[in-house]
C-alpha cells in the first residue's frame, strides 16, 4: 500500500489567488483550519435550511429523544426524596450542564467518530489531498444542525434547575455556570479528537469513543456521591470528566467534594479542557502521519 504524504497537496492557486503555503506556523495553520471549517459548515447549513420543515422536525425529534433521559430521572425521584443526598433540582443541574456540554461538543466535533469508516472506504484519501487541514474537514463534514436540539434541551433543564435551587449566589458562582458548560464542551471535544486519533490504530473504535462521551455523560448526570471512590478518582485524575460538571456544580451548590479536593479546583475546568485537547491534537497529528492509504 502506498503511503499518502503532504506532497500530494496542491502547491499553487489560480489567477489572482495566493498559492497554498503548507508551512505558515501554528497560528497560520489554526486560522486556515478555522476558515476551512467555517466554509464547510456554512455549506452544510445552507443545504440543511433548504428543507426547513425537515430541519425543524429533526431538531425537535433530537430534543425529544434526549428528554427521555431526564424523564427517567424524574420518575426515579417520584419514589425517593433524594439520591445520594441530592434533590431533583440539584441532579437536574448536573444533568443540564452535562447534556448541554456534550451537545455543543457533538455539534462541533461529533463527526470525528466517522474516521474509522473513512479509513475503511478510502474516502479519507480524498480529504488528504485538499488544501484544508484534515481535522477541520472531518469535524465539519455532514455538519448536523439538528444537534441543536440536545443543546436546547440541556440548557432548558439547566435553567429550570437554577430557578428551583436556593443558592447563595456570588460573582464567582454566577461566572462558573457558563464556564462549566463551555469548558465541559472543550473536555468532551478533546475526548472526541483523542478517540478519532485512536481509530488510526484500531481501524474502527467509534464505540470505544462513544463509551467515554455518551457513556461518560450518562454517568455525570447522576450525583458523584452514588459512585465508588475508585471510580471518582479515575474520572478526576485519569480521564478528567469530573471537571465537566461534578466539581463546578459542587462548588455552586456549596457541597464538599467526596475526594476532599479544595473548592478552587472547580475553576480549573478551562485549564483541564486545554490539558485534554493538547495531547489529543498531538495524537491526531501522529495518527495522520502514520496513516497509509487504502490504495483504492
Amino acid at each position: 500500500m502506498a503511503e499518502v504524504t503532504v506532497a500530494a497537496r496542491p502547491e499553487a492557486g489560480g489567477p489572482g489567488r495566493r498559492p497554498y503555503e503548507p508551512a505558515r506556523g501554528r497560528a497560520g495553520r489554526l486560522c486556515e483550519g478555522l476558515r476551512g471549517y467555517r466554509l464547510i459548515v456554512g455549506m452544510w447549513i445552507r443545504s440543511t435550511m433548504a428543507y426547513r420543515t425537515s430541519f425543524l422536525l429533526a431538531t425537535f425529534g433530537n430534543a425529544a429523544i434526549t428528554v427521555l433521559d431526564f424523564v427517567a430521572i424524574t420518575i426515579m425521584f417520584s419514589h425517593v426524596d433524594a439520591l445520594g443526598g441530592f434533590t431533583l433540582p440539584e441532579t437536574a443541574l448536573l444533568y443540564g450542564a452535562c447534556s448541554a456540554s456534550l451537545g455543543l461538543a457533538d455539534l462541533l466535533l461529533g463527526n470525528t467518530d466517522r474516521v474509522g469508516a473513512r479509513i475503511r472506504d478510502g474516502s479519507l484519501d480524498t480529504m488528504l489531498v485538499r488544501p484544508v487541514p484534515l481535522l477541520a474537514q472531518v469535524a465539519a463534514d455532514r455538519f448536523a444542525l439538528r444537534r441543536l436540539g440536545r443543546i436546547a434541551q440541556g440548557l432548558g433543564v439547566l435553567g429550570w434547575a437554577l430557578s428551583e435551587l436556593d443558592v447563595d449566589w456570588t460573582p464567582g458562582k454566577v461566572l462558573l455556570v457558563p464556564v462549566m458548560v463551555v469548558a465541559g464542551a472543550g473536555i468532551f471535544g478533546g475526548v472526541l479528537v483523542a478517540g478519532a486519533a485512536f481509530q488510526f490504530v484500531a481501524g474502527d473504535a467509534a464505540e470505544v469513543q462513544n463509551s467515554f462521551t455518551y457513556g461518560g455523560c450518562t454517568m455525570l448526570q447522576y450525583p458523584p456521591t452514588v459512585f465508588a471512590r475508585e471510580l471518582l478518582r479515575g474520572v478526576t485524575f485519569v480521564v478528567p470528566l469530573a471537571f465537566v460538571n461534578w466539581l463546578p456544580a459542587l462548588y455552586v451548590l456549596g457541597r464538599p467534594d467526596p475526594l476532599g479536593l479544595p473548592g478552587w479546583v472547580a475553576f480549573l475546568s478551562p485549564l483541564v479542557a486545554f490539558a485534554v485537547f493538547l495531547p489529543a491534537s498531538l495524537a491526531w497529528r501522529a495518527g495522520v502521519r502514520s496513516y497509509r492509504s487504502t490504495g483504492s
